[in-house]
Protein backbone atom coordinates (compact mmCIF):
# COMPACT_ATOMS: atom_id res chain seq x y z
CA UNK A 1 0.00 0.00 0.00
CA UNK A 2 1.50 3.42 -1.08
CA UNK A 3 2.26 5.96 1.58
CA UNK A 4 0.03 8.62 1.64
CA UNK A 5 2.53 11.64 3.24
CA UNK A 6 3.56 14.88 1.88
CA UNK A 7 6.07 17.14 3.53
CA UNK A 8 6.11 20.81 3.06
CA UNK A 9 8.47 23.42 2.91
CA UNK A 10 7.45 27.41 2.59
CA UNK A 11 9.57 29.92 3.08
CA UNK A 12 8.83 33.65 2.24
CA UNK A 13 9.20 37.40 3.15
CA UNK A 14 6.11 37.40 5.63
CA UNK A 15 6.33 33.06 7.45
CA UNK A 16 9.08 30.30 7.36
CA UNK A 17 7.22 27.01 7.67
CA UNK A 18 7.70 23.17 7.70
CA UNK A 19 4.85 20.93 7.19
CA UNK A 20 4.03 16.82 7.50
CA UNK A 21 1.29 15.32 7.00
CA UNK A 22 0.49 11.70 7.30
CA UNK A 23 -3.65 10.98 5.52
CA UNK A 24 -3.09 7.32 7.09
CA UNK A 25 -2.01 8.18 11.59
CA UNK A 26 -3.57 7.94 14.16
CA UNK A 27 -4.21 11.99 14.78
CA UNK A 28 -0.78 12.41 16.55
CA UNK A 29 -0.28 16.00 15.87
CA UNK A 30 2.49 18.62 16.74
CA UNK A 31 1.62 22.27 15.78
CA UNK A 32 2.92 25.32 16.82
CA UNK A 33 1.89 28.18 14.56
CA UNK A 34 2.41 31.26 17.43
CA UNK A 35 -1.01 31.68 17.15
CA UNK A 36 -2.47 29.64 20.10
CA UNK A 37 -5.95 29.47 18.85
CA UNK A 38 -5.04 28.48 15.32
CA UNK A 39 -3.18 25.76 17.07
CA UNK A 40 -6.59 24.42 19.12
CA UNK A 41 -8.28 24.16 15.34
CA UNK A 42 -5.75 22.73 13.10
CA UNK A 43 -4.52 20.52 16.24
CA UNK A 44 -8.45 19.26 16.55
CA UNK A 45 -8.82 19.38 12.78
CA UNK A 46 -5.75 16.22 12.27
CA UNK A 47 -7.26 14.46 15.66
CA UNK A 48 -10.10 13.82 14.28
CA UNK A 49 -9.52 13.55 10.47
CA UNK A 50 -6.95 10.98 12.35
CA UNK A 51 -4.21 12.41 10.13
CA UNK A 52 -0.43 12.82 12.17
CA UNK A 53 0.62 16.14 11.29
CA UNK A 54 3.28 18.16 12.17
CA UNK A 55 3.63 21.91 11.66
CA UNK A 56 6.01 24.64 12.81
CA UNK A 57 5.40 27.97 11.69
CA UNK A 58 7.27 31.26 12.60
CA UNK A 59 5.85 34.14 11.08
CA UNK A 60 5.23 38.02 11.31
CA UNK A 61 3.61 38.14 14.44
CA UNK A 62 4.72 41.86 15.09
CA UNK A 63 2.46 42.31 12.01
CA UNK A 64 -0.71 40.72 12.71
CA UNK A 65 -1.67 37.38 12.54
CA UNK A 66 -3.11 37.10 8.72
CA UNK A 67 0.24 36.19 6.73
CA UNK A 68 0.82 32.60 9.37
CA UNK A 69 -3.03 32.14 9.20
CA UNK A 70 -3.32 32.37 5.50
CA UNK A 71 0.17 30.53 4.94
CA UNK A 72 -0.50 27.97 7.17
CA UNK A 73 -3.68 27.28 5.24
CA UNK A 74 -1.63 27.62 1.81
CA UNK A 75 0.55 24.62 3.50
CA UNK A 76 -2.14 22.26 4.38
CA UNK A 77 -3.69 22.53 1.20
CA UNK A 78 -0.72 21.67 -0.51
CA UNK A 79 0.12 18.69 1.69
CA UNK A 80 -3.24 17.55 1.32
CA UNK A 81 -2.57 17.29 -2.64
CA UNK A 82 1.02 15.45 -2.67
CA UNK A 83 -0.37 13.05 -0.09
CA UNK A 84 -3.45 12.13 -2.41
CA UNK A 85 -1.14 11.99 -5.36
CA UNK A 86 -3.60 10.79 -8.85
CA UNK A 87 -6.51 10.20 -5.94
CA UNK A 88 -6.19 6.70 -7.18
CA UNK A 89 -9.06 4.30 -5.11
CA UNK A 90 -9.93 7.16 -2.77
CA UNK A 91 -13.96 8.10 -2.31
CA UNK A 92 -13.48 11.71 -3.52
CA UNK A 93 -16.03 13.05 -1.76
CA UNK A 94 -17.02 13.70 2.08
CA UNK A 95 -19.72 15.31 4.30
CA UNK A 96 -20.01 15.55 8.18
CA UNK A 97 -21.96 17.18 11.23
CA UNK A 98 -20.18 17.78 13.81
CA UNK A 99 -21.78 19.30 17.14
CA UNK A 100 -20.31 21.25 19.62
CA UNK A 101 -22.30 22.30 23.01
CA UNK A 102 -24.46 24.74 21.20
CA UNK A 103 -23.06 24.89 17.93
CA UNK A 104 -23.25 22.77 15.45
CA UNK A 105 -21.55 22.91 11.49
CA UNK A 106 -21.53 21.07 8.75
CA UNK A 107 -18.54 20.48 6.20
CA UNK A 108 -18.97 19.02 2.54
CA UNK A 109 -15.84 19.22 -0.04
CA UNK A 110 -14.68 16.97 -3.18
CA UNK A 111 -11.11 16.61 -3.90
CA UNK A 112 -12.05 17.36 -7.38
CA UNK A 113 -8.93 19.47 -8.80
CA UNK A 114 -11.34 21.89 -8.74
CA UNK A 115 -10.46 24.78 -6.05
CA UNK A 116 -13.27 26.19 -4.60
CA UNK A 117 -14.92 27.31 -1.33
CA UNK A 118 -17.86 28.93 0.43
CA UNK A 119 -17.09 29.57 3.69
CA UNK A 120 -19.91 31.16 6.21
CA UNK A 121 -19.13 30.17 9.88
CA UNK A 122 -21.39 33.68 11.41
CA UNK A 123 -18.65 34.47 13.55
CA UNK A 124 -19.47 38.18 15.50
CA UNK A 125 -16.33 38.62 17.79
CA UNK A 126 -13.21 40.46 16.29
CA UNK A 127 -11.34 37.77 17.50
CA UNK A 128 -10.58 34.47 19.59
CA UNK A 129 -7.37 34.31 21.70
CA UNK A 130 -4.25 36.44 19.33
CA UNK A 131 -6.92 34.56 15.92
CA UNK A 132 -8.86 37.42 14.20
CA UNK A 133 -11.96 35.34 13.45
CA UNK A 134 -12.00 37.29 9.35
CA UNK A 135 -8.47 34.46 9.25
CA UNK A 136 -10.41 31.76 10.42
CA UNK A 137 -12.69 31.20 7.62
CA UNK A 138 -9.30 32.13 5.37
CA UNK A 139 -7.72 29.50 6.71
CA UNK A 140 -10.25 27.26 5.61
CA UNK A 141 -10.88 29.06 2.04
CA UNK A 142 -6.53 28.93 1.57
CA UNK A 143 -6.65 25.57 2.24
CA UNK A 144 -9.46 24.41 -0.35
CA UNK A 145 -7.61 27.04 -3.33
CA UNK A 146 -3.67 25.62 -2.87
CA UNK A 147 -5.27 22.06 -2.47
CA UNK A 148 -7.49 21.86 -5.49
CA UNK A 149 -10.44 20.99 -3.63
CA UNK A 150 -14.15 22.20 -3.58
CA UNK A 151 -15.11 23.19 0.03
CA UNK A 152 -18.36 23.90 1.60
CA UNK A 153 -18.89 24.63 5.30
CA UNK A 154 -21.76 26.29 7.32
CA UNK A 155 -22.35 26.98 10.58
CA UNK A 156 -25.89 26.13 11.05
CA UNK A 157 -26.14 26.97 15.09
CA UNK A 158 -23.89 28.04 18.06
CA UNK A 159 -23.44 30.82 20.18
CA UNK A 160 -20.36 30.65 21.12
CA UNK A 161 -17.55 31.97 18.73
CA UNK A 162 -15.01 29.19 20.14
CA UNK A 163 -17.64 26.61 20.05
CA UNK A 164 -18.73 27.94 16.48
CA UNK A 165 -14.90 27.54 15.01
CA UNK A 166 -14.21 25.16 16.47
CA UNK A 167 -17.22 22.69 15.07
CA UNK A 168 -16.20 24.09 12.09
CA UNK A 169 -13.22 22.47 12.09
CA UNK A 170 -14.06 19.46 13.51
CA UNK A 171 -16.84 19.01 10.71
CA UNK A 172 -14.15 19.45 8.02
CA UNK A 173 -12.18 16.70 9.61
CA UNK A 174 -14.67 14.26 9.60
CA UNK A 175 -15.66 14.98 6.06
CA UNK A 176 -11.79 14.72 5.25
CA UNK A 177 -11.76 11.71 6.96
CA UNK A 178 -14.65 10.03 4.67
CA UNK A 179 -13.26 11.63 1.75
CA UNK A 180 -9.88 10.25 1.68
CA UNK A 181 -10.75 7.06 2.93
CA UNK A 182 -9.60 3.95 0.15
CA UNK A 183 -12.12 2.30 -1.65
CA UNK A 184 -12.30 -1.12 -3.56
CA UNK A 185 -10.91 0.04 -6.52
CA UNK A 186 -7.75 1.02 -7.95
CA UNK A 187 -9.61 3.97 -10.44
CA UNK A 188 -9.24 7.00 -10.21
CA UNK A 189 -12.76 8.56 -9.51
CA UNK A 190 -13.85 10.60 -12.36
CA UNK A 191 -15.53 10.40 -15.40
CA UNK A 192 -12.62 12.32 -17.17
CA UNK A 193 -10.50 9.57 -15.56
CA UNK A 194 -8.32 12.03 -13.66
CA UNK A 195 -8.55 14.22 -10.98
Amino acid sequence: MTKREATIERKTNETDIQCRLNLDGKGETDVKTGIGFLDHLLSSWAKHARFDLTLNCNGDLDVDDHHSAEDCGIVLGEALEQALGDKRGIRRFGHAYAPLDEALSRAVLDFSGRSYARIELKLVRDAIGTLACENIGHVLTSMAMSGRFTLHVDVLHGENDHHRAESAFKALALACRQAVQRNDSDDIPSTKGVL
